[in-house]
């Protein structure tokens, strides 16, 4: 019986001790965490799979460049893989559980050094352990006039992780990887590469010009196992004189033709400027309602129940959520404009934050489009319990017809397979993310069949309507590839051999292996 509880692939047990030998040399032996109740964090994932088949063979915790950068001299001796991660709360998309069985998971949160910010400049310079309550709370503390963008459950994941795995925000900074500016990389044979102006000697314009000299690097680097990010630069925003939320909610689902086509338009012309969500009622109710509280049969809640949830509740069948930001002036002005639109729409109710009140369904949301960071959406988890969920993330049109036609799509497959629809479009220029939660109960094997079933279906069926997913976790990451096609799976695959010849970074991120 083996003394770990994987083994890499293709690696014996007596060459894998050299290596957990070579890697206690370089971190030290409380770095370095071969056993099972040490590697229990490292092995639990949301998805609807075994955990053993994400378990790692070991965790090793580096906190510098310079030991990434031994790390991979063993790795490459030894041909043994590393599964990196930032801070490891990636939750919707496989957590910190490597994406194949016995991979080694080379964590990276002891790297969280905040390295810069610049208030003229508004821009950070961040390593991979930081998070975004820590970024919040330097600027916070130095009374700095700028505001950062954060993803939803934020407060424990970080910046530069979310950036590299191209995740959203919400406030006019919110296509995080846009606003990002400059990397480091340390590439699989050690070599440190620092994209844009970085690699010119003493460069001072590394974080605010991108592009730097010849092709663009910063991009492969993303979704990607070419590299392992080890800093990165963003743009912070410059804090308004003035901020005003809204919320507008609409009483029926099929409310959503007229949401995205009125809104459309707005986003368009920036007259509302961040990235507008449309959040169903689950989405919205789970902060502060159980599923068991309002419904205890068996398969997926009807829609009657939902209404009353809603009225209960004060919310919409979508709650849509926007804020503008600049002078007063400006946003009254803009205020006008959004408010003459909605007049055609006599069903919309427009709730702003002085009369939400204390509301805190509409306050995590504010603070969200403000760059406060918090951990409210994680409610989410406690709508159905037992600790499933995977996110689908197709990508649609900015086109009422289309938004539509996929929520059609996503409710009937999920009530096939006895699943709730609790979803959000986050509206970008001309796309919009739809953010389907499957939630299912991870103790009831019935259950995580039916889940694993119903997001390998919502998978194909938009895949053959022409929608492609921008995002998915780590066991349907190779299906999602081949929705791609064959060619640019190749050209990922000829990247990978030229960078990482010996295929030790990340095997199988965004299916992408020698």
């Amino acid at each position: 019986m083996s003394k770990y509880i994987a083994l890499p692939k293709g690696v014996t047990e007596a060459v894998f001790d050299k290596a957990i030998a070579a890697f206690t040399g370089i971190l030290g032996a409380e770095n370095v965490l071969t056993d099972a109740g040490q590697l229990a964090p490292y092995r639990k994932t949301m998805m609807a799979v075994a955990d053993d088949s994400h378990a790692p063979s070991a965790a090793i915790v580096a906190t510098s460049v310079g030991q990434i950068q031994q790390i991979l001299t063993v790795c490459n001796k030894y041909k043994v893989p590393v599964w990196t991660i930032s801070t490891g709360k990636n939750l919707g998309y496989g957590s910190a559980a490597p994406g194949e069985r016995g991979q080694v998971v080379l964590d990276l949160k002891r790297m969280n050094k905040i390295i810069e910010v610049n208030a003229d400049l508004g821009y950070a310079l961040v390593e991979p352990g930081v998070t975004y309550q820590q970024l919040y709370d330097y600027i916070q503390e130095r009374k700095l006039p700028l505001w950062m963008s954060c993803p939803a459950p934020s407060a424990i994941a970080g910046p530069l992780g979310n950036t590299v795995d191209r995740g959203v925000g919400y406030t006019p900074y919110g296509e995080h990887f846009l606003f990002s500016c400059g990397m480091e990389v340390v590439l699989a044979g050690g070599e440190v590469l620092r994209t844009g102006m970085g690699g010119v000697p003493n460069s001072n314009t590394w974080q605010v010009f991108k592009w730097g000299y010849g092709p663009s690097l910063d991009g492969i680097f993303t979704q990607s196992n070419y590299g392992i990010v080890t800093k990165l630069g963003i743009w912070l925003m410059p804090e308004p004189p003035a901020y005003k939320p809204f919320c507008i909610r609409f009483p029926d689902e099929g409310d959503i033709v007229d949401i995205v086509e009125t809104l459309r338009p707005l986003r368009m012309a920036m007259i509302i400027p961040n990235a507008i969500v449309i959040a169903s009622t689950i989405w919205e109710a789970a902060v502060t309602v159980k599923r068991s509280s309002v419904y205890q049969g068996a398969g997926q809640i009807p829609d009657e129940i939902l209404k009353e949830v809603a009225v209960k509740n004060d919310l919409g069948a979508w709650n849509v959520y926007a804020a503008l930001y600049g002078s007063p002036e400006q946003i009254e002005v803009n205020w006008q404009i959004i408010t003459h639109f909605l007049k055609k729409h006599p069903k919309a109710r427009i709730v702003t934050e002085q009369e939400a009140g204390d509301n805190p369904v509409f306050q995590y949301r504010a603070d969200l489009m403000r760059g406060k960071p918090n951990l409210t959406e994680f409610g989410l988890y406690n709508w159905r319990g037992g600790g499933g969920s995977m996110w689908f993330a197709p990508v649609s049109q900015a086109m009422g017809s289309e938004t539509l036609k996929q929520m059609e799509m996503a409710k009937r497959i999920l009530g096939k397979h006895g699943l709730d629809y609790v979803a959000e479009f986050i509206v970008g220029w001309r796309d919009m993310h739809h953010i389907i939660d499957v939630l299912f109960d991870k103790s009831n094997p019935d259950e995580v069949r039916a889940a694993n079933a119903c997001f390998g279906e919502l998978l194909e069926e938009f895949s053959k309507a022409g929608y492609g997913t921008y995002r998915t976790n780590t066991e349907f990451m190779d299906k999602v590839a081949d929705t791609y096609g064959p060619v640019q799976r190749e050209v990922f695959r000829k990247l990978k051999r030229a960078l990482d010849p010996n295929g030790i970074l990340s095997p199988g991120k965004s299916g992408i292996r020698i």
